[in-house]
């Protein structure tokens, strides 16, 4: 392509929107030149005004060195922001350089491709990608697919708060507690949003306006903070839980019918197994029964059959239902509401075992000597009829030997035979010696309207020990039966200590005259020692909380490596497969290593069970977190009209900030700032625990007791605010670095007095 130095040599504007449409790269006044052969100072400038014209006449637009594209057209290849998803949990992505960023109206709308969600490392909303962009239309409109290279971070900070509105003044107060810039709103930004409702916001990049960050209503999600509802969605919204399910995936649910027929299952339709479960339970994943094992050479012996939902027989792999499934990995529990990994249509109807019913499920059949020791085992997949959905203190009442009208009827039959076996499995599950924590829980109650009307200690019945003991069993022979047909499967692994925490936990217990020795083979055992030796002295619940603190966290992989904590060689997770869809994977695995029907694990699950460990590992952590942030909201509102008052609590965390007291009556953790502490320095001893003054010697120590005033409550974020009334122990004045900050002149064990925000 010849080209002279005159103006009449440059390229046609249809030659270069030609060329911009077929390129498969980012183009640029550069690569113009370059592929028209316009060469010297003189016609690049005259390609500058070219160009600059067609900007003007809206033919192309972009106006930095390499992001020209046809006006209305993005490139190939984009940095986009990851900004929402749509009804079908589908990903929406916005270019970085159009839209509100730069001022170029609306963006186009663009949908993260189905197969990248798959990805263990997908990015989420909030993230910022490079992606290769594809231009489709939809009903008449331009929309584009992303198909994700690679994460570059984090994208345009995204902020999920309470509008709140004076006059023509707004601003956002974030839910999360520990952001504490509050965003200011223009007029032209509040989004249709009133005061006092719940919003998603999207943070201008610095300096955009001064006075402080700016923010634009993006979404106004509701109910208003007042609305009780509205605390659960705050937790949902900040951690991402996707809510509404894909339109495919309700289809398929809704499509989805009983099993009526037998077939090629087991017929266990005679057999009188129970489900037990809390008594607000609404899907019921696992029946038990039990009974004597009449073998002779078996003498005391029991047979324990535990049978679990057929979720596979309803989600098979790749389907709508299982991509549905797998991004939200596993239900969330909220003390108002469920939001559960499978269709309500699955999770409380087809797959539930209600009782008298019949339901497809999986079961196992174990064996077991007097003592426990199971003997053998066996899968099949059945039909099954739930002889009575049973409540926990419904059981422990027949336990206890006072069945009630539910459990009369079945207890010698039925109940009896399940505490016998128990028994058994308590002798060797004594033997195993798994490490035994049992740190105290509490139930938030709520009445008609939403609200907390009570918060109190849940209770650790025997019956709960029952049923966790025989799922326990079924999970280890889940794995046993794949690791002996080597079926890979993902196991449920649980390492031992960290040595760094370890060597933490030592230090700590030498300050309360206890031991640990480093210098063997870790066990559970040991730290029962130490739990043992701890009992009634008390420390105990103090104990238990650092011991706790030293474990390793359980997490999900296809690499076996053991459990620590159950102290167990193999171990994976088969008993929940409503709520958890590693119990899934498990299911299709002994679906597929006995030949069991449709519904089994396929070659393209087993290549990617290193990513769906991964995710769904993330996922627990997700609903983890939700779960324990929406509680603290709640605490916080019932808290909320006792600012003023006066409580007992004890130290649950000592910090280089301040002091995290726990209330024990209802588990609500507060904070004192480490500059409201009496007038001293106070330095952070990381080894004990503790925050020791240093000049006073004044010691505030994990487990210690405190009388405290609550000076704030702060429902949307859930934090509590602690003033000290009395407390502190006298002890060695601390020397060193100071971490701390000298509030004023107050005597040891005493606060000056305040005023208490109301």
């Amino acid at each position: 392509m010849a080209r002279t130095k005159h103006e009449a040599t440059l390229p046609s504007r249809e030659e270069i929107l030609r060329y911009i449409a077929d390129s498969p790269v980012k183009v640029g006044k550069r690569e113009i030149a370059r592929a028209f052969g316009i060469k010297g100072g003189a016609a690049k400038v005259e390609l500058k005004r070219l160009l600059a014209e067609m900007s003007q006449e809206g033919l192309i637009e972009g106006r930095a060195r390499r992001s020209i594209t046809r006006a209305g057209e993005l490139p190939p290849v984009a940095v986009l922001d990851i900004v929402d998803a749509d009804p079908d949990g589908e990903l929406i992505a916005v270019p970085v350089a159009k839209g509100r960023e730069t001022g170029d109206g609306e963006p186009p709308r663009i949908l993260l491709a189905p197969a990248s969600r798959r990805d263990a490392h997908v990015p989420g909303i909030g993230d910022r990608v490079l992606a290769r962009l594809t231009r489709t239309e939809e009903d008449g409109a331009v929309l584009y697919e992303a198909r994700v290279i690679r994460k570059l971070g984090q994208g345009r900070k995204q902020v999920l708060g309470v509008f709140r509105k004076v006059d023509r003044h707004a601003r956002i107060i974030p839910t999360d507690k520990r952001d504490r810039t509050e965003y200011q709103v223009a007029p032209e930004d509040w989004g249709g949003a009133r005061n006092g409702d719940l919003v998603m916001a999207e943070v201008a990049p610095a300096g955009r306006r001064g006075g402080g960050r700016a923010a634009r209503v993006r979404e106004v999600l509701g109910p208003r903070l007042d609305d009780p509802r509205a605390i659960s969605l705050i937790a949902v919204h900040e951690h991402g839980i996707p809510v509404d399910f894909p339109d495919d995936a309700l289809e398929q649910a809704k499509a989805a019918r009983a099993v009526r027929t037998l077939g090629d299952r087991t017929d266990l339709r005679d057999m009188p197994l129970v489900t037990i479960d809390p008594e607000d339970a609404r899907d019921h994943d696992d029946a038990v029964h039990a009974m004597p094992d009449d073998d002779p050479k078996n003498p005391g012996g029991h047979i324990v059959t535990v049978a679990i939902a057929d979720v596979a027989h309803y989600v098979t792999p790749g389907s709508a239902l299982d991509r549905a499934a797998w991004e939200r990995g596993n239900s969330c529990y909220f003390p108002d509401r469920v939001v559960p990994m499978l269709p309500e249509r699955l999770s409380n109807e087809l797959c539930s075992l209600n009782e008298g019913v019949d339901r497809p499920c999986l079961a196992v059949r174990m064996t077991f000597d007097a003592h426990g020791r199971k003997l053998r085992h066996e899968f099949m997949r059945g039909l099954m009829r739930s002889a009575a959905s049973l409540s926990y203190a419904q059981v422990q009442q027949a336990w206890d030997g006072a069945p009630g009208p539910e459990t009369t009827a079945l207890h010698d039959g039925v109940l009896a035979p399940l505490f016998a076996a128990y028994e058994a499995a308590k002798i060797a599950r004594e033997a195993r010696a798994p490490l035994d924590l049992d740190l105290p829980e509490h139930k938030i109650v709520l009445n008609e309207a939403g609200e907390v009307e009570s918060i109190r200690p849940r209770e650790r019945l025997e019956a709960h020990r029952l049923i966790e003991e025989f799922m326990i069993l079924a999970n280890v022979a889940a794995a046993e039966t794949l690791e002996r047909r080597r079926t890979p499967l993902i196991y449920r692994v649980h390492d031992t200590p960290d040595r760094e925490k370890l060597l933490s936990l030592r230090d700590f217990l030498q300050t309360i005259g206890l031991k640990l020795s480093l210098g063997q083979v870790m066990e559970p055992r040991i730290f029962n020692r130490i739990l043992t030796l701890a009992r009634n002295t008390g420390n105990e619940e103090l104990v238990s909380t650092v011991v706790l603190r030293s474990q390793s966290q359980a997490v999900y992989s296809p690499e076996n490596i053991g459990h620590f904590g159950l102290n167990l060689g193999k171990y994976a997770h088969f008993t929940s497969p409503i709520r958890r869809y590693a119990d899934l994977v498990v299911h299709r695995a002994l679906i597929r290593a006995l030949d069991l029907g449709k519904g089994k694990l396929t070659d393209e699950e087993i290549g990617r069970l290193d990513e769906t460990a991964e995710h769904i590992s993330q996922t627990e952590r997700r609903a983890m977190a939700a779960e324990r942030e929406s509680t603290d909201r709640y605490l916080a509102a019932f808290m909320a009209d006792r600012v003023g008052l006066e409580f007992e609590g004890r130290i649950a965390s000592a910090t280089r900030f301040g002091l995290f007291v726990r209330l024990p009556e209802m588990g609500a953790d507060g904070l004192i700032p480490i500059a409201t502490l009496p007038g001293d320095y106070y330095r952070h001893d990381e080894s004990a625990h503790a925050l020791v003054g240093e000049n006073t010697g004044l010691t505030f120590r994990l487990g210690d007791s405190l009388t405290v005033r609550l000076a704030e409550a702060t429902p949307v974020t859930g934090g509590l605010r602690f003033e000290l009334i009395e407390g502190g122990k006298p002890g060695k004045p601390a020397r060193g670095r100071k971490t701390g900050r000298r509030p004023g002149s107050g005597a040891p064990g005493k606060t000056k007095p305040g005023r208490t925000r109301r």
